[in-house]
């Protein structure tokens, strides 16, 4: 995915700039730092303390030059509006949260515009229209049954949330100013995988082939997540 998201900012933003970066829901702070490193100019948020703890640990590793490009606030995406000014930000990424957000709508907005003109808007969401994937390709076929009309499941945490489909996305992006530029697909081949695989050996080939069938359709239309990019008009 951070593949993804570098590749949406070579290609929107001239060579060299520095962007202002908001990362909603920045948990330990992997992709803030990514692109901390790259020369941007990163603000996290996060409401767990436990993840915070975990991000300014790593933060606390770096070098003074990447330290310095990182703020961390503690709160809540939704409360944006209260911690900055509308048009703050070249690039806006909310990775993994909407599925805790019973009503999107108001949030995705909110972020919108916190974008500049031609700010770059980056969602990582589950995949609602595959939710019969993973139950099925585990063999649980009474819970593929009962995921092929619902946006609701439970994820590996053991809590309920919620799906997004691509076509309601894509209809809030439009309404919100963010119209969809591209999007891809997110763990195609490897969602059954536990948290603590060991890494293969063939982890290259892996990680290509997954690159492949995120651009490629059909593959993509039944990973278990989907990016998005949505860019401010």
């Amino acid at each position: 995915m951070s593949r993804q998201v570098d590749e949406q900012i070579v290609g929107r933003f001239p060579v060299g700039q520095r962007l202002r970066v908001l990362d909603v829901g920045m948990g330990q702070g992997t992709q803030a730092l990514h692109l901390a490193r790259a020369g941007h100019q990163v603000t996290g948020i996060e409401r767990e303390p436990k993840l915070i703890a975990v991000a300014r640990e790593k933060l606390a590793a770096e070098p003074e030059g990447i330290r310095g490009r990182v703020r961390i606030v503690e709160g809540d995406g939704r409360d944006t509006g209260v911690h900055f000014l509308p048009g703050s930000f070249d690039v806006v990424l909310c990775h993994g949260v909407l599925m805790y957000v019973e009503e999107p709508d108001a949030l995705l907005a909110g972020l919108a515009r916190m974008l500049a003109p031609g700010g770059l808007l980056s969602l990582l969401v589950r995949n609602g229209d595959a939710l019969a994937m993973r139950p099925g390709l585990a063999g649980d076929w009474a819970g593929t049954l009962g995921a092929f009309d619902t946006t609701a499941y439970r994820n590996r945490l053991g809590l309920d949330v919620r799906a997004d489909r691509l076509g309601a996305l894509t209809a809030t992006l439009a309404g919100i100013g963010a119209p969809l530029h591209a999007w891809y697909g997110v763990r195609v081949f490897t969602d059954l995988a536990s948290d603590d695989a060991a890494v293969p050996a063939d982890l290259e080939a892996l990680l290509a082939a997954e690159e492949r069938a995120g651009r490629t359709d059909p593959y993509r239309q039944v990973a278990a997540l989907l990016h998005l990019c949505g860019v401010r008009g």
